[in-house]
């Protein structure tokens, strides 16, 4: 592990050394495993949060109190650790700027993570592509990348900043057909977070004339 950046109080990048990494694609995952010193074993898959042309692998981890891999991952990883990691994994959930646009990018909160990537890989791409990003999260401080984050359009869902004029709610259809690009534009759209978002965010875009084939999710919890 080569460096350890807090995100959030409860989110933490971890940027690692991987020899023979073989790179990967914007929205791929990796699988990590630690070992206890008692032989226990336990494995979890994480977004890759760098972009193809970072040349390195990163992911970032938001602490599942309960989880036997993420408290550690958060508050305890160092600089110097080793963790064994598998990966690059997955060809459904990705995007190439050969892909084309227009991209919509919706998150649930953690969710942001391979989009990030997708976002970072467009820009370090120089591509000219027209992207948005609709994050939702609970509270500002909840927020990751934030300062990556200056064009994201915001909804908060439990406390806003003081002053806040933006949405303060759950995504919804509504909040959907004002934000996104029109079905007529053929974006696509990719739909990140807990199992629950991702499906309620899905039927909406359906439901507002977007086609499935233009839509891909990847969930979790």
């Amino acid at each position: 592990m080569r460096e350890v950046i807090r995100e959030t109080p409860s989110a933490t990048t971890l940027i690692l050394d991987v020899p023979g990494w073989p790179g990967h694609r914007a929205g791929q995952h990796a699988d990590i495993r630690l070992t206890a010193e008692d032989g226990y074993r336990a494995q979890r898959s994480y977004s890759v949060a760098s972009a193809p042309e970072d040349g390195y692998a990163a992911i970032t981890v938001e602490r599942i109190d309960d989880g036997e891999v993420s408290p550690y991952l958060v508050d305890d990883a160092r600089p110097g650790d080793e963790l064994e990691i598998r990966g690059p994994v997955g060809g459904w959930f990705v995007w190439d700027v050969s892909s084309g646009g227009p991209l919509m990018l919706v998150a649930g909160g953690s969710g942001v993570v391979p989009l990030r990537s997708m976002l970072r890989h467009r820009a370090l791409a120089g591509s000219d592509v027209e992207a948005r990003l609709l994050l939702s999260a609970r509270r500002p401080e909840d927020v990751i990348y934030r300062g990556e984050l200056a064009d994201a359009i915001l909804t908060y869902t439990r406390a806003a900043p003081e002053g806040w004029t933006g949405y303060t709610r759950r995504v919804d259809r509504d909040m959907l057909a004002e934000v996104a690009f029109a079905p007529a534009e053929r974006p696509r759209i990719y739909i990140c977070g807990p199992t629950g978002f991702v499906e309620g965010v899905a039927a909406d875009a359906v439901a507002l004339g977007h086609h499935s084939d233009r839509i891909r999710t990847e969930r979790f919890g």
